[in-house]
């Protein structure tokens, strides 16, 4: 058979087997990337979930390898916090140990661990060091003579291959042109005129526009001949860039990693919007037709080789720094004794020192928090029998709140999840828009309306209207042409007046608009629609059945531990956060509720538990409310801490006594809390301002770029009863779920928290990790030069990836200094050993991030003693 023949064959079979497998293979290459919804909707997302099957280390080399992104604290960082304290050197020994016992690197113990202590400690810039003649020449007779130093290759786009071998910058070319219709496709609210044919998919109105765009002139003819179904095309372009089937998965990766952020918004698109699967491979065959049009007279591209002699290089010049081994000595060695030398400095490259960098970080602070928790401290002031109890989200930002309060009175808190189990959307009076009011694990299952009484709801709507009308006509004469010339006329003094205001008196001028916005809308008093409405039209129902109230309510109490001992007054605090002009506002409400207040839900929930048929039944399972306790609904707005009520029912005697004694104390703690909290903040002058009245001015000023710190230097998500840890500052840095293991014999209520809760809060944490050590790829850069596009989310500057992450002032100090502290989440559970274990056997995803290094895992048995799992 010749080769010509052979080559057609197998180019055939590999296309029949592409034709049959390109679906499956852009789902599985879509785990690279994470599926990003609008910034409206801000929900904390793990940008690594889908590669959680991998150990980080080698996640951290793939996109090393592929994108040029570091995902390991660099090593300014490690020093910043080995010279703070935060790094106990005695972790760090323990790491090199267990890392030189597992790679048995075939030299003597003291010489290897000499040359690897050497390495750790050398925080010099690498990249600025010459080699010398000697190194340089001793590395070409050392490859001559056979010595290996290859390493594991990623596979790249043909554009960034391209650009290493070519003056074209076919990457950033092929970039741009994509930031561009993604833009165009994506646009929710800014574009005067819609993208032509975008309700047929984004390749069909890519196809059809692109032909018109000047930078594409030169390809019409070729695009002409393009086919018109995605999944062709996608097909059609692998084969003409020669992609063997092999790589076919790797090679889309490589792409997606290119522009991880408008690829994750088409992605959430793809997951959420009816009509829109197939939306990732539209993107894709877009893309890779648009880079065979840019490289085509360039293939094939010749086959690029590793620079043995450089990386040869670079080993020689390792053992030169920290191994003290001149060039002229590798010939003294025997062969045996250079390839151990080049294999254990090959091996024990930047990544595995950074990793056991943090590896010891990590647990320095396990060690300080074990400390902590298990102290044994007199003054201790747990209320056996409080006055009130209030159920606050595990959000960090709750705990020094919780610790304030339980201070000033006989006050008891509890700790969990903010949504509270509800599965629900919200639906806000006077509105047809929806928000689902949960995790973006779950999918909301009824929709919960707010309604009022006729009469003052048809005013009510009538005011929205006028405001909406106002609003929708002052927009679209920003977008004439006439008009837009006029505008400025007409609304400059009031505009100026505002502007002025806002920027010499934020904090009045925003208390001063809120209030006559709230005096406008006049929003009468509203009740929940909880009783179960069918209409065939609706895909979820609204509202519950009676089995489902019990079950909601039954559900939460039995969660939060909440099942006896029941206080007459007892508050569900949901959380939000106040501030002005910042497109991250979403971001600092409930990170459960994907973007949204949890107040509305601590509505729903207050109402379910003061019903009277669902105590009845719940009472009938042995879950007995007394009759006089009340149920109230608040929220805790954490840029300001101070709690706002948000339903308060018919209170019995006792409860209006409780009640009364809340209202008195939370004044102190309102003040206490912001004392604390606001000090962290870089702008706070301590001498000369209130904290209260510096929190009200950082959350209404429209030029303050950090309104507080959210959920940054979040570390630690503790699962136990609150006594373990009330009398303990924790710094707001652990997410706190109350759970008593002696109420939950199977195991059960404890597997839903690590299913639920556990994994929300890795997620939560990992967001503030990746922003952290990857700002301008997985966090958004600088928020002073931002820019909010498409209405969906923010760029830096005009063109740029859709920026997923946290802004650099979400988790940094300054310039140069960090406020969070890039560690993986450390879980603690309160539980006997059996019940770990019994976790880990029945949670196989739990074990799985356990095992890859995504998350920690230490326990606390009934003795009190603590166990480290990792």
């Amino acid at each position: 058979m010749s080769t010509t023949l052979a080559k057609q064959m197998t180019v055939e079979k590999e296309a029949d087997l592409l034709s049959q497998d390109l679906v499956e293979l852009v789902s599985s290459a879509a785990k690279v990337i994470s599926p990003y919804g609008p910034i409206d909707k801000f929900a904390a997302r793990n940008p690594w979930d889908g590669m959680e099957s991998l150990p980080f280390e080698q996640v951290a080399r793939k996109l090393k390898g592929i994108t040029d992104v570091d995902i390991l604290p660099d090593k300014q960082m490690i020093k910043s916090a080995w010279e703070s304290g935060k790094i106990n050197d005695d972790y760090l020994i323990a790491k090199l140990d267990q890392w030189l016992e597992k790679n048995d690197t075939e030299l003597p113990d003291n010489l290897a661990k000499k040359y690897c202590l050497a390495a750790l400690m050398d925080f010099s810039d690498s990249k600025k060091t010459n080699m010398s003649p000697e190194i340089k020449s001793v590395a070409k007779k050392l490859v001559r003579l056979g010595h290996d130093t290859e390493e594991k290759q990623f596979i790249k786009t043909l554009s960034q291959q391209l650009e290493q071998i070519d003056t074209l910058k076919a990457a950033n070319i092929l970039n741009q042109y994509m930031i561009k219709w993604c833009k165009l496709y994506l646009d929710r609210s800014q574009a005067v005129l819609s993208m032509p044919y975008r309700e047929n998919g984004f390749y069909f109105a890519w196809r059809s526009s692109v032909q018109l765009d000047p930078n594409f002139k030169q390809y019409r003819d070729e695009l002409l001949q393009t086919p018109e179904d995605a999944t062709t095309a996608l097909e059609e372009a692998l084969l003409k860039l020669g992609i063997p089937y092999s790589e076919i998965q790797a090679y889309l990766e490589a792409h997606l990693l290119c522009l991880p952020g408008w690829a994750g918004m088409m992605l959430w698109r793809a997951e959420n919007v009816q009509g829109e699967e197939n939306l990732l491979i539209d993107y894709l065959a877009a893309r890779l037709t648009t880079e065979w049009l840019i490289i085509k007279k360039h293939l094939p591209l010749s086959e690029q080789k590793q620079n043995q002699t450089g990386m040869m290089e670079e080993l020689l010049q390792s053992w030169a720094k920290w191994g003290e081994l001149p060039a002229d000595s590798w010939f003294h060695l025997s062969f045996s004794e250079i390839k151990s030398r080049l294999s254990l400095a090959l091996h024990f490259d930047e990544i595995i020192r950074n990793q056991l960098w943090l590896q010891a970080w990590e647990e320095t602070y396990e060690d300080e928090l074990r400390r902590i928790i298990t102290r044994k401290n007199p003054s201790n002031n747990h209320v056996t029998k409080p006055n009130a109890q209030f159920v606050f989200c595990i959000d960090v930002r709750s705990e020094p709140f919780r610790r304030k309060l339980e201070k000033v009175g006989p006050f008891e808190t509890i700790g969990t999840a903010g949504f509270f189990g509800l599965p629900i959307e919200t639906c806000e009076l006077g509105s047809d828009h929806v928000h689902p009011s949960l995790p973006v694990l779950f999918k909301p299952q009824y929709k919960i309306r707010e309604t009022a009484a006729v009469p003052e709801l048809k005013n009510y709507l009538e005011r929205q209207q006028v405001a909406g009308s106002f609003s929708h006509t002052f927009k679209n004469l920003k977008q004439q042409l006439m008009s837009s010339m006029l505008l400025p006329e007409i609304s400059g003094p009031w505009l100026s007046l505002q502007t002025l205001a806002r920027s010499f008196m934020p904090r009045r001028a925003g208390s001063t608009l809120r209030k006559m916005r709230k005096s406008w809308a006049k929003k009468p008093a509203t009740q929940l629609t909880l009783d179960r409405k069918e209409r065939a039209t609706q895909s979820i129902p609204t509202g519950f059945s009676k089995e489902e109230k019990i079950h909601f309510a039954r559900q939460a109490l039995v969660t939060m531990g909440l099942t006896d001992q029941f206080a007459p007054l007892i508050v569900i605090c949901g959380h939000g956060s106040i501030s002005t002009n910042n497109p991250y506002a979403a971001s600092l409400d409930c990170g459960a509720c994907g973007g949204a207040s949890s107040g509305f839900n601590a509505r729903v929930l207050t109402s379910l538990c003061n019903d009277r048929e669902v105590r009845k039944a719940l009472a009938e399972e042995g879950i007995v409310i007394p009759h006089d306790t009340v149920f109230v609904a608040a929220e805790h707005i954490t840029s300001l801490d101070e709690l706002r009520w948000l339903d308060i029912p018919n209170l019995s005697e006792r409860a209006k006594e409780a009640f009364e004694q809340v209202q008195a104390a939370l004044p102190q703690v309102h003040e206490e809390a912001n004392a604390e909290r606001i000090v962290q903040i870089p702008s706070y002058k301590r001498n000369d301002r209130d904290p209260s009245k510096e929190a009200r001015r950082l959350a209404e000023d429209w030029s303050e770029v950090r309104p507080e710190w959210g959920l940054a230097k979040n570390a630690s998500f503790i699962i136990g009863e609150r006594k373990l840890t009330e009398s303990c500052n924790l710094e707001g840095r652990s997410f706190l779920h109350n759970y008593d293991w002696r109420k939950d014999p199977d195991g059960t209520i404890l597997n839903n928290i690590i299913s639920g809760p556990a994994t929300v809060t890795q997620w939560i944490n990992l967001q503030y990790y990746a922003s952290t050590i990857a700002p301008h790829y997985y966090g958004s850069g600088n928020k002073t030069t931002q820019t909010v596009t498409s209405g969906i989310g923010v760029m830096q500057g005009n063109a740029s990836d859709l920026l997923t992450g946290l802004p650099w002032q979400s988790v940094m100090q300054s310039d140069h200094d960090y406020f969070h502290e890039p560690l993986r989440l450390l879980v603690v559970i309160q539980a006997p050993r059996k019940y770990i274990e019994r976790l880990l056997e029945g949670n196989s995803l739990f074990k799985q991030k356990l095992a890859n290094g995504w998350i920690r895992l230490a326990s606390i048995d009934s003795d009190g003693q603590w166990i480290s799992w990792t």
